[in-house]
């Protein structure tokens, strides 16, 4: 059976610190992470038929992941098992200085896959791909196969949707300027960030970014600016939202599931600016919860919110 939306990128298993059993002796929380994933389960969580286009190691913490997407309804008809490679893992420590991450995804299986190895019915199949910038920046033929995967989904007439995520850890700024560039020019919903789209294009004030982002031939752009809220913009329309007013202890997934949100019900024919108001508030519930995946909110939750009950 055919996923509506299909998530291609790098799943990572998370090992975060959450204090010491005796000095010199951390303990470490295990969880799930890597933006792709957090994407496929918000958007299941919102009702979205979703699944899973990643290569992943033969090794235990694919078989997490396996039963984790299965709990979660996201279809794994599109995850490869390479059994020469590893499954992306990182750690999360904490000390004076805040948090620090630590990656160990050199080599990884899905730093391996290659255009060639794409299943191109699948994403004919679907009506929305997701791809993010985070994809490409962890191998040179990685980069290329969302750009492949970017050309079979337009190819088909599907949606393609794309995060700019920037990681600089993985590439420079140079290089990230240029791919994310022209892969913006391809998609049909893009999702910058306010702080990191300063960087990619120098500019400072959010109507300029959008008018940036749409002059490269993005349909739809939607900027998150974090606590000043959200846009969604195209040639002939602009609509912001405010944020809600929660207590925030955590972002991570933030914009994961805000992007997940957002290309659920836009999926299902919903209007823009109904599915920022989604987005928004789902996205205002995720931070509101430690971790990646506990928090993502479900369908119910986020109606909830929307109606003013709370959550």
């Amino acid at each position: 059976m055919s996923s509506e939306i299909l998530s291609f990128g790098e799943p990572m298993f998370e090992f975060s610190q959450v204090g010491a059993k005796q000095a010199g002796e951390p303990d470490f929380l295990s969880g799930f992470g890597g933006d792709v994933s957090n994407f496929a389960i918000a958007a299941a969580r919102q009702g979205a038929k979703v699944g899973m286009l990643a290569h992943m190691g033969n090794d235990a913490f694919a078989g997490e992941f396996d039963r984790l997407w299965k709990r979660e309804g996201v279809s794994t008809d599109c995850v490869v098992t390479n059994p020469h490679a590893h499954t992306g893992v990182y750690f999360i420590t904490h000390d004076d200085d805040g948090h620090h991450f630590s990656f160990l995804r050199k080599g990884s299986a899905a730093s391996l896959v290659r255009a060639d190895q794409l299943p191109q019915a699948a994403i004919a199949d679907a009506k929305l791909l997701h791809v993010t910038a985070i994809s490409q920046a962890i191998s040179d033929n990685a980069c290329d196969a969302v750009f492949a995967a970017i050309n079979m989904a337009r190819e088909s007439n599907a949606l393609v949707s794309y995060d700019t995520n920037l990681r600089l850890k993985l590439w420079s700024l140079e290089r990230a300027r240029a791919v994310i560039r022209e892969t913006a020019s391809l998609v049909d919903i893009c999702f910058p960030s306010l702080d990191e789209a300063q960087l990619l294009t120098g500019l400072k004030q959010p109507e300029a970014i959008i008018d940036f982002y749409l002059s490269l031939g993005a349909k739809v752009v939607v900027l998150k600016r974090g606590s000043a809220g959200a846009t969604v913009a195209t040639e002939s329309l602009r609509y912001s939202v405010e944020p809600y007013k929660v207590t925030a202890v955590d972002a991570t997934a933030a914009g994961d599931s805000f992007a997940g949100a957002f290309c659920t019900h836009y999926v299902a024919g919903k209007s823009l600016e109904d599915c920022l108001q989604y987005a928004n508030a789902t996205a205002s519930i995720t931070i509101t919860g430690y971790g990646a995946v506990a928090p993502l909110p479900t369908l119910e939750q986020v109606e909830k919110r929307l109606s003013g009950v709370a959550v």
